[in-house]
């Protein structure tokens, strides 16, 4: 660890009369040290957590208050020409309504209005890194990805390569956030003002243009906009998305972190009350199972991450004290997949934006003998041809006829009668991903219709 990072966290902690830091190994045994988080309670601003050293051996570093409003510096001085450029809104992904899709807005820092093809460029290919690891890989359909164009003056963002870099860039992004080299820090408030663009955020993405290794973690949801976090990231650094990734745990998986603190006061022994996290517990193995709790239903099955499901101590920044599911996973270190437990709370995170069943045909009006109705069913990829189950029903009963379209005209229901009745379809997931009863209830939604001759 740098020393800059070693003075500005003793500082902070200091400030928040915490215990002096003492600096040590990394998690893995490496050189590079993991600090406490400040208590939330502590310090003034934005909490947000520091991603760990680039040779990916931790995942964080801990977190640190930051200004909202970062340097605070002014709008940046754009030409007429610039200004017309600036806050444009593209569809990247198209996979449904914005009502029943998860909605991820990108917005890219540091680019000059003539660099806006290399920002889509650079949305594309961090979009397809996320979308190459599980569970992000197999419901790529449940989400829509927005790009809103922010026109720089300056290319590249503060504090590449040094410290002493200043760029004027429309989100007045900067290394050296609180002298930590590798935390890439943004103006919020402007942030929020491009996410208000699109139609929806349920997630935000800032790519600076840069390739020095670095990014964020905004893990406090947005009460005004309603989007669960911001991951900063820089768009030029192969390593770096994998930061947004572990950020995303959190924001939409609702994920502790995994790594901890050796040798560090105050973090030597958990000693508090059971966490309300899904991958952190007080319970050894043994315990788990007896009173089924937390993630028993996965003991002793193969994890992705490597190894098997288990209770491995140390985790939530404790060393002792507390558990997480598997010795490896991306909550712990940068390049892993998620473990089973968290691959699970990715898919729950995912279903609370997203439905299985978004329909076409408007819901509001009585469809008559000439309609159809229509409903947007996701497609699943890469789950060995496992797809949602699509039924209908009429009044209740299943049309077993129709099971797995995803259209019906109500010619075909054979109506004899000048009653009103309901169509329905009901599209539900059920996948070995999920085992906890009350997430598979989450992967079901319904549609109805009213219908008569």
């Amino acid at each position: 660890m740098d020393a800059s990072l070693r003075l500005t966290l003793r500082a902070a902690l200091a400030a928040a009369c915490t215990t002096a830091l003492l600096l040590a190994a990394g998690p893995l045994g490496t050189a590079a040290a993991a600090p406490p988080p400040i208590p939330a309670t502590g310090g003034t601003g934005t909490q947000v957590e520091i991603p760990g050293p680039e040779d990916g051996t931790v995942a964080g570093s801990g977190h640190v208050r930051v200004p909202a409003a970062g340097k605070a510096k002014k709008a940046p001085q754009l030409s007429e020409a610039e200004r017309a450029a600036d806050g444009e809104v593209a569809k990247m992904v198209d996979s449904g309504p914005t009502s029943d899709r998860l909605d991820i807005v990108v917005v890219g820092d540091g680019y000059t209005a003539a660099e806006q093809d290399r920002f889509h460029a650079d949305a594309r290919a961090k979009w397809a890194e996320i979308t190459a690891v599980e569970p992000y890989s197999t419901y790529r359909n449940l989400f829509n990805v927005w790009t809103v164009d922010a026109v720089s003056h300056d290319s590249g963002v503060s504090g590449d390569p040094t410290p002493a870099t200043v760029r004027d860039t429309a989100l007045g992004s900067y290394f050296w956030c609180e002298d930590i080299e590798r935390l890439l820090c943004v103006d919020q408030p402007k942030v929020d003002a491009y996410v208000a663009k699109a139609p929806a955020a349920d997630l935000v993405l800032v790519l600076s243009n840069s390739a020095k290794y670095g990014g964020a973690g905004y893990n406090e949801p947005s009460a005004t906009l309603g989007y669960e976090g911001i991951s900063t990231a820089s768009a030029g650094n192969a390593k770096s998305g994998q930061v947004a990734i572990h950020e995303t745990g959190h924001s939409l998986g609702k994920l502790a972190d995994e790594y901890f603190y050796p040798d560090t006061p105050g973090y030597e022994k958990y000693e508090g009350a059971e966490p309300a996290d899904s991958n952190t517990s007080t319970l050894p193995a043994d315990r788990m199972a007896a009173e089924r709790a937390k993630w028993y239903r996965w003991l002793g099955a193969e994890s992705p991450d490597g190894g098997t499901v288990g209770a491995y101590e140390g985790g939530g920044y404790y060393v002792t004290g507390l558990y997480r599911p598997t010795d490896n996973s991306i909550m712990r270190v940068l390049g892993k997949p998620f473990n089973l437990p968290g691959t699970e709370a990715m898919i729950a995170g995912f279903y609370q934006h997203a439905k299985p069943a978004a329909p076409i045909t408007p819901t509001g009006r009585t469809l008559r003998l000439r309609n159809t109705a229509k409903v947007s069913v996701p497609r699943l990829a890469g789950a060995q041809s496992r797809q949602l189950d699509v039924r209908w029903y009429l009044d209740g009963r299943e049309l077993k006829r129709f099971a797995g379209r995803t259209e019906v005209a109500v010619a075909e229901l054979w109506l004899f009668d000048l009653r009103t009745h309901k169509l329905s379809v009901t599209a539900e997931e059920r996948t070995p991903s999920v085992r906890d009863p009350k997430i598979a209830r989450t992967l079901r939604s319904t549609v109805d219709w009213t219908v008569r001759l």
